[in-house]
């Protein structure tokens, strides 16, 4: 028999039917369910979203209302504070109970602390389960009970934990009538114009034909072909599992499923470099919820208080930001960034280290605009990214270890198939001119810009900058 006549799903970064723990729960346990996305009040820009991002969301959202009606059920659409929306629905609905999958992120957290408070007011009962990750930060600990600052030793706790199979996915859903439905997101709703093509098709269906191409045509080769920006041979499912279109435990499973079966020793190899890819994710999880600190400042206190250029002096932040740099590769990346809402993951640790360490620009500037324009940005991710490649994060490069976009082009694009894929101006110039910088005053051809600065002497600055600050803070 139902526990409950009626009881609310809180849809959040879980946008799908399949493997989803609080409405699987949900759907069993109660007569009737409130399916509700509560959409965000903000308008103009966020500092961890834009356009593109919130273009994908309305299209998961759209998904996820139809197949909730072939289902028999309903997407409930509210649009303002979540504690407010849902305290007026559980008036509305009467409902007895809350389900809600838990995320990983500072803010969503504290939210989910009001709800908890919302429904002992209520007292009405508060479900909530794990689904954003195989491990919550609590379940991966060193032998001393202390969060991991390495990713090595981490990954091996990580990987020696069980993992939970996928649950069915949800079949029949029954809503209570007489409640309004409302209207689905638009994007202009946040005054928001997006005139792009995503590069990626919305909702569960294309998620999982994306991890049925993954496990079948990328994963076997993915050791060899992963940073090859040109190949685009990675999986695509990180924004799939940053809104919930798939859960990364079916990921996890049929990743598995495909290394029990691969022919070679090579493939399965192949396939183990990609799963460890899942355990940097939720590594930079584990970072996120036990430094929430690091959002806000460095996560290594030695770095502390380095010095970093004034982005309002010049123009280099913006001809960063608009590919205007006069490096070919950070160029190509930052366009296809701007103009998809992805770039190649290579790519990005690429222009990453550029912005830090050719431009001394501080971490905080880049970590906000691949927010805005990732369409899988991932706030624990990114932030763990743009630290490794500042020096000052989790696990990070050393502050000497500093790439060189020329030889990095060399080494992972040395037929300048992605530089001009991105970059039509270099369409007929000779790629191996992209291996090195132009002679001084020269320009690669007559329509792209010279190279804003000389890679080898900001590599210098950098490293005088970090021995200095190191050097100051050990006296």
């Amino acid at each position: 028999m139902p526990r409950y006549a009626t009881a609310i799903h809180w849809f959040r970064r879980d946008l799908r039917l399949s493997d989803n723990p609080a409405l699987f729960h949900a759907v069993k346990e109660a007569e009737a369910v409130v399916p509700v996305y509560i959409q965000s009040v903000w308008k103009g820009s966020h500092a961890w979203t834009g356009p593109g991002r919130q273009a994908f969301l309305c299209g998961n959202l759209a998904s996820l209302a139809r197949n909730l009606e072939h289902i028999g059920g309903a997407l409930f659409c509210r649009r303002g504070e979540a504690r407010g929306e849902l305290e007026a629905l559980i008036r509305e609905t009467k409902a007895e109970a809350v389900y809600f999958n838990r995320d990983p992120d500072p803010y969503g957290r504290a939210m989910e602390a009001t709800i908890r408070e919302l429904c002992r007011e209520y007292g009405i009962a508060c479900h909530e389960y794990q689904e954003a990750v195989l491990h919550e930060p609590h379940e991966v600990l060193t032998g001393s009970g202390l969060p991991y600052k390495v990713y090595t030793p981490y990954s091996r706790n990580w990987f020696g934990l069980t993992k939970t199979l996928p649950l069915p996915a949800v079949k029949s859903l029954r809503v209570p009538e007489g409640i309004a439905h409302g209207r689905l997101p638009e994007l202009a709703d946040w005054g928001l114009e997006w005139s792009g093509e995503l590069p990626l098709e919305s909702g569960e269906k294309a998620a999982r034909a994306r991890l049925k191409q993954a496990v079948e045509q990328s994963l076997s080769r993915y050791e060899e072909r992963r940073n090859d920006p040109a190949a685009d041979a990675t999986s695509h499912l990180g924004a799939d599992l940053r809104y919930g279109t798939i859960s990364v435990r079916e990921v996890y499973h049929r990743a598995a499923e495909a290394a029990a079966g691969a022919a070679t020793e090579r493939e399965r190899k192949s396939i183990f470099t990609f799963q460890k890819q899942l355990a940097w994710r939720e590594f930079f999880m584990a970072v996120l919820h036990h430094h929430p600190e690091v959002l806000e400042t460095d996560f290594n206190p030695d770095w502390r208080g380095l010095e970093w250029d004034d982005p309002g002096a010049g123009d280099r932040l913006e001809r960063w930001k608009e590919g205007r740099t006069g490096f070919p590769i950070v160029d190509a990346g930052m366009r296809q960034l701007r103009e998809t809402g992805y770039m190649h993951n290579r790519v990005r640790m690429i222009t990453a280290m550029f912005l830090t360490k050719d431009l001394h620009l501080h971490w905080m500037l880049g970590e906000s605009h691949f927010m805005q324009h990732l369409l899988d940005g991932e706030i624990a991710n990114n932030n763990g990214g743009w630290q490794w490649s500042a020096g000052t994060g989790a696990d990070a490069a050393p502050y000497f270890r500093i790439q060189n976009p020329w030889t990095q082009t060399a080494t992972y694009d040395p037929e300048g198939i992605y530089i001009k894929r991105w970059l039509p101006e270099l369409a007929k110039v000779d790629p191996k001119r992209f291996l090195a910088p132009p002679p001084p005053g020269t320009r690669l051809c007559a329509d792209y810009v010279a190279p804003i600065v000389d890679h080898k002497a900001e590599r210098e600055v950098t490293l005088e900058r970090f021995k200095r600050h190191r050097a100051g803070g050990e006296r």
